[in-house]
């Protein structure tokens, strides 16, 4: 999931109110231009979603969450991490080390939003049956 330069601003979404731009934004992940929609590619894209998953399980540094996301390159990891900082949702926290250490953890934000993946998740999980069975009858030679 490569991290988006973009032009959009909050105002792309729904007209602010007067006083407090910001406080009376309307994010609408429908409308083409809203920032939102940047963001929910960063969350439910397949590694920004593996990666807020495995964060919920506690703070990784950058190879050991690597191993846990299983087939993702060290750059898309990186790409993933970056994006999902920027959006608030994963805090980077380099320790003055030598080596330097760095560890990955979820902001509240990201905590709630990586919850509510993890339930997908889950439930994606456990009805793989009912999938596998679907797959089935629709490959099969009519």
């Amino acid at each position: 999931m490569a991290s988006r330069s973009t032009t959009t601003s909050p105002a792309d979404c729904h007209p602010p109110a007067e006083d407090d731009p910001l406080a009376a934004l309307v994010a609408d992940v429908f409308a083409r231009a809203c920032p939102s929609r940047i963001t929910l590619e960063h969350v439910a894209g397949k590694w920004g979603m593996l990666a807020l998953a495995a964060l919920l399980d506690g703070n990784y540094r950058f190879n050991a969450l690597r191993r846990r996301v299983d087939g993702i390159s060290e750059k898309m990891l990186a790409q993933t991490l970056q994006a999902l900082e920027r959006d608030g949702m994963v805090l980077r926290d380099v320790q003055a080390t030598i080596p330097p250490r760095v560890e990955y953890s979820l902001t509240p934000l990201g905590h709630a939003v990586a919850t509510k993946l993890r339930e997908l998740i889950e439930l994606v999980e456990t009805e793989m049956p009912a999938v596998l069975a679907a797959r089935a009858r629709f490959d099969a030679p009519t």
